[in-house]
C-alpha cells in the first residue's frame, strides 16, 4: 500500500498544451504533446495515449495535470519527459484538468 509520504514524492504540476500531433511511431495510438509549464520547467514533451476522446486540433490550449519528476522514456524516436494524467474511461482516456484557469507550474497540493 502506499503511503501520504509516497504521494509526497510526485512532483504534480498544471501546464498548457502547446501543440499536439499523431505519434505515428507509437505501438498504440498516441499523440506527441508539448506542454508548458511556464517559466520554472518550460515546456516538456509527452506521449499520451488519449485518441480515442482528442482530435490534436481540441488539445491546443487546454490546462492538464502531469507527474513532471519521473525520468524521461523512450517511446519509439520519442523522448517522453512528463507524465499527463488521465482516467481510463468508458470511452477513452479522459484528462485531468483544473476546472478554472490556473498558473502554468502551480502545483497540486
Amino acid at each position: 500500500m502506499a503511503t501520504f509520504e509516497d504521494f509526497m514524492k510526485l512532483d504534480i504540476r498544471v501546464g498548457t498544451i502547446k501543440d499536439a500531433r499523431v505519434f505515428a511511431k507509437a505501438r498504440k495510438p498516441a499523440y506527441q504533446l508539448q506542454v508548458d509549464f511556464g517559466g520554472e520547467l518550460g515546456v516538456k514533451r509527452s506521449s499520451a495515449q488519449i485518441t480515442d476522446q482528442y482530435k490534436p486540433e481540441d488539445l491546443i490550449g487546454k490546462q492538464v495535470l502531469a507527474v513532471v519528476n519521473f525520468p524521461p522514456r523512450q517511446i519509439a524516436d520519442f523522448m517522453s519527459e512528463v507524465l499527463v494524467l488521465g482516467t481510463y474511461s468508458e470511452g477513452g482516456v479522459v484528462l485531468i484538468t483544473p476546472d478554472k484557469e490556473v498558473k502554468n507550474g502551480d502545483k497540486l497540493g
